[in-house]
């Protein structure tokens, strides 16, 4: 198939809201495409250079963000808070390491979200599932729960104003999950010097765990841009599927373009992750390993809510750096949720496992993100991981 932005739309596009107004759906991808690029050419291309120093072992990718931004909890205050965290999050890594530590924030664009269903069921009532700010409203009403594509103007608008903010702290590279493609495709941009394609709604892309499969329109699209891609990793992923994967998304082995994001969870990444390694060793790719050390440890708390023990987390992610360092494979990255906010969503580090901390201070529109606490206890263990050994 030759590929052009819309080319997508000939695959089987999973994960994608019915709009029940179709004309105000085509309209507002017209409009989105008259948009101003929300990043530009130049800065997708040195976070290419960035990534690629990852891979060859001089720079850490350090990636992490909201599980899901939301329109309600927008504000300059939680910009500055998360940027704050990743930062000395950065701090500490590179101050152990001695490595570059290139920030790209889970910010500006992470507003839609895979869900299990389609439809979600309460006391008999089934509406559509809540997909994201981006598609429709977290309340549980047939109007809210409704898919609107004018949402997707107001994702634009903060993520353009987040951009800024980032900006003004000496620039973050951003990124998101590229999973709602009628948002994505739009904001297609064709660079007239290199004749390349870039998405400009956020430097760097993944592709979710649901979403990568044989025939996926969202492998489809991601194959033919310029940008930095990831591919998210889960239990299921076989080794020959990964390949074929690369094949697909990298048939130039360019370095740079894609970053492996592991999310196995504590209990399988060591019989699941080298044999991945090994795949992408017999091909070699050039790609850069990260560790998602949150997605794989999600378990139901006693009232309900999701939540993440960061014991798990901090195994995980032990776990991942010594097989890849054993394996001798690029493991220069790091995938994870977080915010600057003094939330309880995550149990340890301070946050008791019971009901009463869950509801209070539980914000997430999504999954569990890691306080600061948290986080900063996350920062140690691959502080700790990438720490050279001292002189004998």
């Amino acid at each position: 198939m030759i590929w052009s932005p819309e080319s997508w739309r000939n695959c089987e596009a999973r994960q994608q809201p019915v709009y029940p107004d179709a004309e105000a759906l085509t309209a507002a991808e017209r409009e989105l495409g008259a948009y101003a690029p929300l990043v530009s050419i130049a800065e997708v291309d040195a976070l290419s250079a960035a990534l690629a120093e990852a891979q060859a072992g001089r720079a850490f990718l350090l990636q992490g963000g909201d599980c899901a931004e939301s329109f309600a909890e927008f504000s300059p205050a939680n910009i500055e808070a998360n940027a704050a965290l990743l930062e000395a999050m950065a701090a500490r890594i590179g101050n152990a390491s001695g490595l570059d530590v290139v920030r790209v924030g889970r910010m500006a664009g992470q507003f839609a979200k895979p869900r299990s269903t389609a439809m979600e069921t309460r006391g008999g009532v089934a509406l559509p599932a809540y997909r994201g700010d981006i598609v429709n409203a977290i309340a549980f009403d047939p109007g809210a729960r409704r898919p609107d594509p004018e949402r997707m103007f107001r994702a634009y608008a903060q993520a353009a104003a987040t951009i800024v903010r980032l900006r003004a702290r000496g620039g973050f590279f951003t990124s998101h999950e590229a999973l709602l493609l009628p948002f994505e495709e739009p904001l297609v941009r064709l660079d007239p010097a290199s004749r390349r394609h870039y998405a400009s709604s956020a430097h760097f892309l993944w592709i979710g765990d649901r979403t990568r499969f044989p025939g996926s329109a969202h492998v489809e699209f991601a194959r033919g841009l310029a940008n930095p891609i990831g591919i998210k990793c889960g239990p299921s992923l076989e080794p020959e599927m990964l390949r074929r994967l690369l094949a697909i998304l990298d048939p130039g082995r360019v370095p740079g373009r894609i970053t492996l994001i592991a999310r196995l969870g504590h209990d399988r990444v060591e019989g699941a992750l080298p044999s991945l390694l090994r795949a992408t060793a017999e091909e070699g790719h050039p790609v850069l390993w990260a560790c998602d050390p949150m997605h794989g440890n999600t378990v139901r708390a006693g009232a309900g809510h999701k939540t993440r023990p960061l014991d798990l987390i901090l195994a995980e992610a032990r776990a991942f750096f010594d097989i890849a360092v054993a394996d001798g494979a690029a493991c220069g990255g790091l995938h994870f949720e977080m915010t600057g906010q003094d939330v309880a969503e995550c149990t340890g580090g301070g946050v008791a496992p019971g009901a009463v901390d869950l509801a209070d201070r539980y914000h997430s529109h999504c999954d569990p993100r890691l306080n600061p606490a948290q986080a900063m206890a996350l920062a140690d263990v691959v502080a700790e991981a990438l720490s050279p050994l001292p002189a004998s």
